[in-house]
């Protein structure tokens, strides 16, 4: 996962950026960066460093950056690592200007590819995959740069929402997948591009549509255009619906499904699919909130906020380091004695992956003096690795993968454990079951982009 913003035509290009990226640092915490350029694209302007965008920019920083036109990223790493050569945007300089690329997503081929470019001369500054999208533009030949991108594009696959900056354009490009999401706004007379919604409402920008799966939208001063990467008439779109159940924000839109609703009906349907005999339901904050309302809602037990989270700590499933992750439940979330002592409680949750950070919970809760823990998770249980850009690489890490749903139950010692259904999450975000959109590789082992290569 990443967040990536671009405005064209804009004389205050690089600010508007620095306040998308704040929108969007729910999605990377590991570093953050700006490009701006203007004129011709000839003379660009990069500021970036590892930390948050509020650490890594300051006013200086930012009036440097002068340019109308401008690409930023929050980087959370999946391929690479978090090594300071890793972060975006990227630059490189071709015979024909610039180009620089903010990248969200994950190459599955990425290996490969990198090992067929080194045998034939290639050198890499970086670990990313997103270097390598760099090395094949730079040696495709067609005359027209949107045709050079499609060359690079149709080597590579995975997940890829893109934008990139040459000459006089911005371009917003999607995988025929559309594993990620990318939206179209318009401020002024300007047009913005961005991960999410939220970016959008930040500047007060009016969100126009989503970028298609399979779509290259291409900004410069006579406007937008659209044109298809590739004829792939047997593509079928299968946008990540673990962004509806955890990474979106819930503020907003992703792939045309509102967020806050889609949680709240997964809260609902996770009340009737396994119930608890218990006193009151308490979220885990933030992103299970929803989730513990709707399950409220529907069981008729009264919602309370048992637990409170520290702001000024980031999201535990983001961070890199699993030492960091255990001791980041300590310092993130706290709880309330007063609401939890003596009662029965239904705690919710919109992911349990690793386990380490539910366990933590639930030990947190009975020693505020609750008498029973009941977990519940509004999504099914995480079986299989993700190679689309979320940072669960091997089978290992996924508790769900070996333990049966007793001895999940038992390693995070709670009196009982219920997981929604696929069907239920399906439902809950207005999947038809015969017309799937959503990939759920996650959860089923349903690799819709083959991982073979990877």
């Amino acid at each position: 996962m990443c967040g990536i913003f671009g405005i064209s035509g804009h004389a205050e290009a690089a600010k508007l950026t620095y306040l998308g990226l704040h929108a969007l640092q729910h999605r990377g915490q590991e570093s953050a960066g700006i490009l701006v350029t203007s004129g011709d694209g000839e003379h660009t302007s990069r500021y970036a460093g590892v930390g948050l965008v509020a650490d890594v920019f300051n006013q200086e920083s930012l009036d440097r950056l002068s340019g109308d036109r401008a690409i930023g990223h929050v980087r959370y790493s999946t391929a690479g690592g978090s090594d300071v050569r890793n972060v975006q945007p990227m630059i490189a300089e071709t015979g024909t200007g610039p180009i620089a690329i903010a990248h969200n997503g994950n190459l599955v081929n990425g290996d490969v590819m990198r090992k067929a470019l080194e045998s034939e001369g290639a050198i890499f500054a970086s670990r990313s995959d997103t270097e390598i999208i760099l090395h094949l533009l730079a040696r495709a030949r067609a005359q027209r740069f949107q045709d050079r991108v499609r060359a690079a594009l149709a080597q590579v696959t995975g997940a890829y929402s893109l934008l990139l900056m040459h000459q006089e354009t911005i371009i917003g490009i999607r995988d025929p997948s559309g594993f990620r999401p990318l939206v179209l706004g318009k401020l002024g007379e300007s047009y913005v591009l961005a991960s999410e919604t939220g970016a959008l409402d930040l500047i007060e920008a009016t969100y126009i549509r989503d970028i298609e799966p399979g779509e290259m939208v291409l900004i410069d001063k006579s406007g937008v255009k659209s044109e298809r990467l590739y004829h792939a008439p047997d593509e079928k779109p299968r946008s990540c619906i673990f962004e509806l159940v955890y990474f979106a924000r819930p503020d907003g839109k992703v792939f045309g499904s509102d967020v806050y609703s889609s949680r709240v009906a997964m809260g609902k349907r996770l009340a009737k699919e396994v119930p608890a005999d218990a006193d009151l339901v308490v979220p885990v904050p933030d992103s299970g909130v929803p989730a513990a309302l709707g399950f409220a809602e529907a069981s008729g037990l009264p919602f309370r906020h048992g637990l409170l989270r520290s702001h000024y700590v980031g999201r535990t499933f983001i961070e890199p380091s699993q030492q960091i992750r255990h001791f980041g439940v300590k310092l993130k979330l706290s709880a309330v004695r007063s609401v939890l002592d003596g009662k029965r409680v239904v705690v919710v949750d919109d992911s349990l992956v690793r386990g380490t950070t539910s366990r933590k919970i639930v030990k947190m809760i009975r020693e505020a003096g609750a008498k029973e823990v009941h977990l519940r998770i509004s999504a099914p249980p995480t079986k299989f690795p993700c190679f689309y850009g979320i940072d669960t690489p091997t089978k290992k890490e996924l508790i769900a993968s070996e333990q049966s749903l007793e001895e999940i139950t038992k390693y995070v010692t709670a009196d009982s454990l219920g997981y929604l259904s696929l069907e239920g999450l399906h439902e809950s975000v207005g999947d038809d079951r015969n017309k799937r959109r959503f990939c759920n590789a996650c959860f089923t082992g349903d690799y819709s982009v083959p991982v073979s290569s990877a």
